[in-house]
Formats: C-alpha cells, structure tokens, sequence
C-alpha cells in the first residue's frame, strides 16, 4: 500500500542497532512509499558494511516529542518525592556496593 502526502513519499526516521551496540541510533532519514520499502531502503544506506543487526524505520509523523521548551517542567527532579530516592532503604552488609 502507497502513502502519499502532498505528492511525496513519507519521510522515515531510520534508526540502527549495531553489532556491539545495545541501543537503536538515529542515522538519518528517508522517504519511502511504505513501512516494507522504509526497511529495504534503510538496509541499503545505512547499513552497506553489514555493521547493523537491527533497523527500526518510523515515520516523522508519528512520532510525538517533547519540545525544549518543557524541559523545566518535564524534567524537573522530584524532590517533593522522597519516596523516589534510595534513602530510606538499609543496605545489608553482605549486598556488595559502590
């Protein structure tokens, strides 16, 4: 099935896991005319080395993020939630820790 948005394919955030790698990074973008297409392309372009073992190709426009400008806000410690810190907890001697 083809998307079309203003004539165009939808653009693909690509993100890649690589062999030593635990986490997906970002490696760029892409248009595409389908989810199935999104992978082969970023299979191409992103990972020609085989240095990849997983590839998550997401659409921009689904993807929803917070904006800097609430970072104050969203980010914020929690110091009026003491219950979120590890003070009120005793560490057995035998628990080995840093």
């Amino acid at each position: 099935m083809t998307h079309q948005i203003s004539g165009e394919w939808p653009l693909y955030e690509i993100f890649v896991r690589g062999k030593r790698g635990l986490n997906h990074v970002h490696v760029g973008s892409l248009h595409a005319p389908d989810d199935e297409m999104a992978l082969c392309h970023a299979r191409d372009v992103y990972t020609r080395r085989n240095e990849g073992v997983s590839i998550w190709a997401v659409r921009s426009d689904r993807i929803v993020a917070s904006s800097p400008d609430e970072k104050d806000p969203l980010f914020a410690p929690s110091g009026d939630k003491v219950y979120r810190h590890p003070t009120f907890y005793d560490i057995p001697d035998h628990v080995p820790h840093m």
